[in-house]
C-alpha cells in the first residue's frame, strides 16, 4: 500500500515512469529510448562483489541485447564519479568493457519512481530491480532480486524474446521457452470456437490447452 510520502509504483501495462538523468554517457531521458526495447536495471552499489558479477554479464551480453532492437541502461544511488571509477575497475580487473550508461541518481528520484527502494530490504541502497520497457513505453515485465542474490542475464534474454514473440504472433510462451520452441494458442473465447479448436490442426492436449509451431 502506498502513502501520501510514497509515489504510486510502475504496473504493468502502463507508461513507464518518464524521467531525465545524468549518467556515464551524458543526461538521458526515457523518450531517448522510443522506438526500442529499454531494459532498466538497478544495482545496491558500486565496488560490490555481486554487482560486479552481474555488470560484466550485462556487458558480455550487450551484443545480443542489441541484436533484439534492446538497450540496457543501469541505476545506482551513486554519483557518476563512482560509477566512472568502478567501470574502469572492472576493465582494468576483469578485462570487461561496459558499454552502456550508468544512471548517477543521488537524489533518489528515479529509484522512488519506478519502487527500487524497499524499507524492508534498505532505506539507502537499490535494490536489484530489472524493468522490462517496450519501444511505446510501456512497461511489460518486471523482477525484483534481494539484495544478495544476483540475476541471471540469459534468463532477462529468454523473456525478452518471449516477449516480443508474442507481440508479433499473438501467442503465448509455456514455462522455460526459448525460440524454436512450440508456442501456446491462445484459449477459445466461446463453445464454438473450442470446438472448432480441435479440428485446427494444433497440438492440442485438451480445448483449452493448444500449441504450435511458428513459421
Amino acid at each position: 500500500m502506498t502513502t501520501p510520502e510514497s509515489p504510486a509504483l510502475p504496473r504493468l501495462n502502463e507508461p513507464a515512469p518518464d524521467f531525465t538523468a545524468p549518467t556515464t554517457h551524458g543526461p538521458k531521458s526515457l523518450k531517448d529510448y522510443g522506438g526500442r526495447w529499454l531494459v532498466l536495471f538497478s544495482h545496491p552499489a558500486d565496488f560490490t562483489p555481486v554487482c560486479t558479477t552481474e555488470f560484466m554479464a550485462f556487458a558480455n551480453a550487450h551484443d545480443r541485447f542489441q541484436a533484439l532492437n534492446c538497450d540496457l541502461l543501469g541505476l545506482s544511488i551513486d554519483s557518476n564519479f563512482s560509477h566512472i571509477a568502478w567501470m574502469r575497475t572492472i576493465e582494468e580487473k576483469f578485462g570487461v568493457k561496459v558499454p552502456f550508461p550508468v544512471i548517477a541518481d543521488l537524489s533518489m528520484t528515479v529509484a522512488n519512481a519506478y519502487g527500487m527502494i524497499h524499507q524492508g530490504a534498505s532505506d539507502t541502497s537499490a535494490v536489484r530491480c530489472t524493468f522490462f520497457i517496450d519501444p511505446e513505453g510501456i512497461m511489460r515485465a518486471m523482477v525484483y532480486y534481494p539484495l544478495s542474490n544476483g540475476r541471471s542475464i540469459d534468463e532477462f534474454l529468454r523473456l525478452l524474446e518471449a516477449l516480443q514473440t508474442s507481440d508479433t504472433h499473438g501467442v503465448a510462451t509455456p514455462e522455460g521457452w526459448k525460440p524454436g520452441d512450440k508456442v501456446i494458442v491462445p484459449p477459445p473465447a466461446t463453445a464454438a470456437d473450442a470446438a472448432e479448436r480441435m479440428e485446427a490442426g494444433y497440438e492440442c492436449t485438451d480445448w483449452f490447452f493448444c500449441k504450435k509451431d511458428l513459421p
